[in-house]
């Protein structure tokens, strides 16, 4: 009876020991969409699929390798900053949260996220295995404030099916795609009148981002430097003119989509609603995969480019990226530990991130056969090269990107004329970085 009791013991015991066992939990908040309906359970990150199925799958596959550490997740309406800025006010700030490199200025320069060097150094990971545009990207007075994951810009996302319809295909398959702004819209012309779509599927409604990320490329390949001081822009340009004429031109010849929001024209380039989707890295993954299946408009006919360099000056592209920062706030030990593995395995399963279409933070990526052999990879290839940003120096980026969006859509649409748009897009930005 004793050794019996001995044993109830020892067995509730080993079951108070593992209840008991120390459970570390971490916040995380993150934007890229909700899909707990399909990969909640998933751990298997290799069958997810877009953004939001392979981050999720990470997660769950953290949790499942570190039995001991929590990961309680809130996702937020894309970019999120408005809700992180409530709780930062409130200090009620999540331990890990996602963030554009072009917002970290804005939360570095108030003292709002922590500097993550030593945090990486005790799970063994170094600055050094990071892409340059990658690290430079998080680096602020020379400390990281953020686990650099990716680096984005907007494509050529490309409907080989409509474009061979169109003639407007190489002998060897690739698509013909413009070398000037003449032929962007010479190349439209043609299109629209051999298909009876548009060329161009733009996001045009309820939007500003994708305004202001073309309007950064083309005035980048005009080698126009309009944040040569980064407290001031400078748009009253012959440059800034030629770049929104030409967005204009796109709509008022025909060639291009007009009243879609973000979600519509993701749609509709499946749907086979024209012939180039203006849209970002984040999609590839997306339309390979549709690709891949029979009976689609996609089917056996996607591929994908960088935006063309239409004026000689560079071949530039806009570029940002990911990050995950730690916002400031008191953390025990152990948070800072999970914390760090968390960031290492992030950093160690890039490749499955890559699979997006973002181009990888981590170095070894690159050379991997699994990386290579991803669709459309070398025709994005030199994005690493040619993908700029803004310079780092300049704060309030996704406020400046919403006012320029604004005054760059009047002008498209007809509201507002070219010079109004640029002359009030110049004011209030300057407005608003005098007020820093």
């Amino acid at each position: 009876m004793k050794k019996i009791l001995m044993t109830t013991v020892a067995i509730a015991a080993l079951g108070y020991g593992a209840s008991a066992q120390a459970q570390t939990t971490i916040e995380l908040q993150r934007f890229f969409g909700a899909c707990e309906a399909e990969y909640g359970n998933v751990t298997d990150v290799s069958a997810a699929v877009g953004e939001c199925g392979i981050i999720t799958a990470l997660v769950n596959k953290f949790e499942a390798d570190n039995p001991d550490i929590d990961v309680n997740i809130t996702t937020v309406e894309w970019p999120g900053y408005d809700q992180l800025n409530a709780q930062l006010a409130s200090g009620a700030a999540p331990d890990v949260v996602s963030m554009h490199y072009s917002a970290i200025s804005d939360y570095q320069s108030r003292g709002l996220i922590e500097p993550i060097d030593e945090v990486l150094a005790a799970q063994g990971v170094s600055p050094e295995n990071f892409t340059d545009a990658g690290r430079n990207g998080v680096t602020k007075d020379g400390q990281l404030f953020g686990l650099p994951f990716d680096n984005w810009t907007m494509l050529f996302h490309v409907n080989l099916n409509l474009m061979k319809e169109a003639g407007l295909v190489n002998a060897d398959g690739t698509p013909m795609l413009p070398t000037s702004a003449e032929e962007l819209i010479s190349q439209g012309k043609q299109f629209t009148e051999k298909t009876g779509k548009p060329y161009l599927i733009q996001i045009m409604a309820n939007e500003t981002a994708s305004y202001a990320r073309i309007l950064y490329t083309l005035l980048q390949q005009q080698n126009s430097d309009f944040f040569s001081d980064p407290t001031a822009i400078k748009l009253n340009t012959p440059e800034a003119k030629a770049a929104v004429e030409l967005m204009k031109a796109t709509k008022d010849e025909g060639i291009s989509t007009t009243g879609l929001d973000y979600a519509a024209a993701v749609s509709g380039f499946a749907n086979g609603a024209g012939g180039i989707a203006v849209n970002g890295t984040w999609l590839i993954g997306d339309y390979v995969a549709q690709s891949e299946k029979e009976g689609t408009a996609l089917s056996n006919g996607y591929t994908v480019y960088p935006v063309p360099q239409l004026f000689p000056a560079q071949d530039s592209t806009y570029a940002d990226g990911h990050s995950w920062v730690m916002p400031k706030k008191d953390r025990t030990p152990e948070q800072v530990d999970a914390i760090g593995k968390l960031f290492k395995f992030l950093s160690d399963n890039d490749f499955q991130w890559a699979r997006t279409g973002h181009l990888p933070a981590s170095k070894a990526v690159f050379d991997m056969d699994e990386f290579k052999s991803l669709p459309h990879r070398e025709n994005i290839a030199k994005i690493a090269d040619t993908g700029r940003s803004l310079p780092a120096e300049v704060q309030r980026q996704f406020p400046i990107q919403d006012i320029i969006g604004e005054e760059i859509g009047a002008a498209v649409n007809g509201d507002k004329s070219v010079d109004e748009a640029l002359a009030s897009a110049e004011s209030r930005v300057n407005e608003l970085l005098g007020d820093l």
